[in-house]
């Protein structure tokens, strides 16, 4: 690795094209993400259990198909080549949203799931190259990186979700689009400016040239990729069958990991296990958070006082504090480590669990507000998302961060697509999740009885017949906040397990922090 690159306000001078490549791609899937969930209900007539199920089904697809990219660009392309490729088939897929007819809408969720899965882990993969193993600066750079996704994520909901409810959906699914192509034109930028050194290369040119049906590896993987489309387009349209895909995808990525287990030394044996372990952390933090896109907004839609701001703008929320808290986390975690106080990541993934399940239980609590309408005050809404903020960075650019140390050189961009695994499992499992919300007639909402019935009512002050007699905006109303109240309790008891068994996850991390 180059490390003898230009430095800009004490970081790599690639840390900040990244940022800004990275900043734009979020644009364009934030964007489009705040949409879809209303756009299937309100526009395409879906109802609540087939919008959650494609919107879940395309959401862990998203970040499946980074295993597979990773794998591509340690082996044939280079991080360069794939982050390439990625953005061009997600501007395609955000561009062929706007032309409204089944065949079109599963095709471009299929050409951004492949698209982001060249682009996702290879970009993350490509600031921790930036960095010298053991430099203390990553945790820092890592979470300003962290920062421009998420200038990107509160940006794009505001201006996508005006132009969307001002001039029509195509408008919103259009500007995505242009942001993917604002991403491209950023990284390029870097290219041409040769501030990555020779980060990203080709692995093997050798290898990648060797043809096949007369294509060279990259010409092969290209076609390969826009072949497939087909193939994912179906596995979101007919989601129900999904459950196989994961069963089989965790059938390949444990066969894996234990091949690399037995290829390593001892210091990155239980490195890998810890790398595993932070994998299952992140994939139940997700499968809550990710509410966000789907139940939350429709919660937002129906049963919040909404002030200033549409339910779809509401995806913007979240993003808005990590931009106000990002530096603040950044120098926060440079000072503790200067005095020797910074919690270390098996700690802070805990918290960011507990803050979690708590900032789902404000969600709940809302309840406690509600009018003759059933509508309940957006303060909770507000607090709520700030407090998950607060645990998002305790747990999530940090997570990125350790990856890039926790993980073999060799095997660097596998695992990061790995790591990214958590957020598929996270939102396949977030999809179930937010079905449990939908409002079934004749149907026993489950977490109306028993302990969760208990838990429910001690933070709603709801009783269980307003969920199961009262009228449909009521009824609805007892649905949302009955699950956020019910996994946020789990969720808050599950981060302080994590706690504490810190000192048992840190020693197995053999030295990385």
């Amino acid at each position: 690795m180059n490390t003898n690159v230009n430095e800009y306000m004490g970081h790599p001078k690639g840390l900040f094209f990244l940022f800004f490549a990275e900043l734009w791609e979020r644009f364009s899937f934030y964007g489009m993400r705040a949409l879809l969930v209303l756009y299937m209900t309100k526009q395409l007539l879906y109802d609540d259990t087939m919008s959650f199920g494609i919107y879940g089904a395309y959401m862990s697809l998203v970040y499946f198909t980074p295993i597979i990219g990773g794998v591509l660009a340690d082996r044939y392309l280079g991080y360069r080549k794939s982050i390439v490729l990625g953005g061009i088939m997600m501007a395609l897929g955000h561009f062929f949203l706007t032309i409204e007819t089944p065949l079109f809408f599963f095709g471009s969720l299929s050409l951004i799931i492949i698209g982001n899965g060249f682009f996702k882990p290879n970009i993350s993969t490509f600031v921790g190259r930036l960095y010298p193993e053991n430099d203390v600066r990553r945790d820092s750079g890592f979470t300003i990186f962290y920062m421009g996704i998420n200038i990107g994520g509160a940006v794009a909901p505001l201006l996508c979700a005006w132009l969307a409810e001002s001039y029509g959906w195509h408008y919103g699914f259009l500007a995505a689009g242009l942001g993917m192509l604002l991403g491209l034109f950023y990284f390029n930028r870097g290219l041409n400016k040769g501030v990555f050194g020779d980060i990203g290369q080709i692995p093997n040119q050798q290898i990648y040239d060797k043809k096949f049906l007369g294509l060279n590896k990259g010409q092969l993987i290209t076609m390969l990729s826009f072949l497939s489309v087909p193939l994912f387009a179906l596995l979101v349209r007919f989601n129900e069958y999904e459950h196989y895909m994961v069963w089989i995808a965790s059938f390949v990525i444990i066969a894996a990991l234990v091949l690399i287990y037995t290829s390593v030394n001892k210091p990155f044996k239980s490195r890998l296990i810890v790398a595993a372990y932070f994998t299952i952390l992140m994939s139940l933090f997700w499968a809550i958070f990710e509410q966000a896109g789907s139940s939350l907004t429709l919660f937002a839609d129906r049963n919040v006082n909404l002030i200033g701001m549409n339910a779809a703008q509401t995806n913007s929320i979240n993003s808005i504090y990590i931009i106000l808290l990002a530096i603040p986390f950044s120098w926060m975690w440079n000072k503790l480590t200067q005095i020797n106080r910074n919690p270390n990541s098996a700690i802070k993934s805990g918290l960011g669990l507990i803050l979690l399940g708590l900032g789902f239980c404000i969600f709940a609590m809302s309840a406690r507000s509600m009018d003759g309408l059933a509508q309940t005050s957006m303060s909770y809404l507000i607090i709520g998302y700030f407090i998950l903020t607060v645990g998002e960075l305790c747990i999530s650019p940090i997570g990125l961060s350790k990856m890039t140390e926790l993980s073999p050189v060799k095997y660097l961009a596998f695992i990061m697509g790995v790591f990214f695994t958590s957020s598929f499992y996270g939102h396949f499992f977030a999809g179930k999740i937010a079905k449990l919300t939908s409002v079934v007639e004749g149907q026993i909402n489950p977490f109306s009885e028993g302990l969760l019935g208990a838990i429910t009512k001690f933070v709603t002050g709801l009783s269980p017949t307003i969920g199961n007699e009262g009228e449909e905006a009521f009824r609805q109303l007892y649905s949302y906040v009955s699950v956020y109240a019910g996994f946020g309790a789990i969720t808050i008891l599950i981060g302080l397990l994590a706690i504490l068994i810190s000192p048992f996850i840190k020693k197995m991390m053999a030295g990385v922090h």
